[in-house]
């Protein structure tokens, strides 16, 4: 392969919680740009977190990345636990020491939200509320906190938050619940703040969130796969505007591979709208824009989910 093909060979890539969804293809995108990554998560070969899906493994995100044309390795790591991370670290610090790219994916809390869908804070249960904010910020937090020295070693530094959901959009939302609602716009907040503090080294810090993601719990969820998804639609319509985890992955290793990407430095970004500026597609070559199309929808709720893909 060329380095036109391969971008990101010689670097270093961390991808926090890469067990499944938009961690694990975000993952096998910076491996297919050439990138060493290492994927982080609690689910192993022999271990199954509260996620309670024994399906995906991170040896198995790992295996994917290699074989996309990097080099992937498996460090299985509870980013709540900051000896574990702080050792992971270490090991990317002893192999390399570099770190080019940080993603901050972890989450995992998607069994809590089920239950606590649009439920008042006072009827929740308080301990699952507050492990959604240990799982989407605490984590978030230990990891930037251990990995932040090692990436600003040398300029140049991207750190991606992944969430769900923008500033324009979670601004003007109550997204489902208010522990949720807390987990998922913390990421763009921490981005804005780490984009300020990463400058003096040449850093820079954004915010990514994918549009409608058919992860493998959504597909889960409504009784298809990634092959038929489409069914879906027939439930509810709205879903034709969905991605698949391939295009927030493209999305980041885009952005890693730019090297203007600091005029992002800060910024809330999606999958879409990335899309649009680096003119990559989805896995079915659509380009899909759930964000834009749920803003058109509540101006004109005969807005149709096929015009915005």
């Amino acid at each position: 392969m060329t380095t036109e093909n391969t971008p990101l060979r010689g670097r270093v890539c961390l991808v926090a919680g890469a067990t499944r969804g938009a961690g694990r293809a975000i993952a096998v995108q910076l491996g297919t740009a050439g990138a060493t990554v290492y994927v982080t998560g609690r689910t192993t070969r022999d271990r199954i977190s509260e996620v309670g899906r024994a399906t995906e493994t991170i040896e198995e995100t790992a295996e994917l990345v290699t074989a996309a044309g990097g080099e992937g390795i498996a460090v299985p790591t509870d980013h709540l636990e900051p000896g574990q991370v702080r050792a992971l670290v270490e090991r990317i610090d002893q192999d390399h020491g570099r770190l080019d790219v940080l993603v901050n994916d972890v989450w995992g809390g998607e069994h809590l939200l089920v239950a606590t869908f649009g439920r008042k804070t006072w009827d929740i249960d308080l301990a699952d509320g507050l492990r959604m904010l240990e799982l989407g910020v605490r984590t978030h937090l230990v990891t930037a906190h251990a990995a932040l020295p090692l990436l600003a070693r040398h300029p140049g530094g991207l750190v991606v938050e992944v969430t769900d959901g923008t500033t324009a959009y979670n601004g003007t939302h109550y997204r489902e619940n208010l522990f949720y609602d807390l987990a998922k716009n913390a990421p763009i907040r921490i981005a804005f703040g780490l984009a300020r503090e990463l400058a003096d080294a040449g850093g820079t810090a954004v915010s990514v969130s994918p549009g409608w993601l058919r992860s493998e719990q959504m597909l889960a969820h409504f009784g298809v796969t990634e092959e038929n998804w489409r069914d879906a639609t027939e439930q509810l319509p709205d879903f034709a505007v969905s991605e698949s985890p391939v295009y927030v992955g493209r999305a980041v290793a885009a952005l890693a591979a730019d090297p203007g990407r600091a005029r992002w430095n800060g910024r809330s970004l999606d999958s879409g709208q990335l899309a649009r500026e680096y003119g990559f597609t989805d896995a079915d070559g659509s380009r899909p824009d759930s964000w834009g199309f749920m803003a058109a929808k509540e101006a004109d709720p005969d807005t149709r989910p096929e015009d915005y893909r």
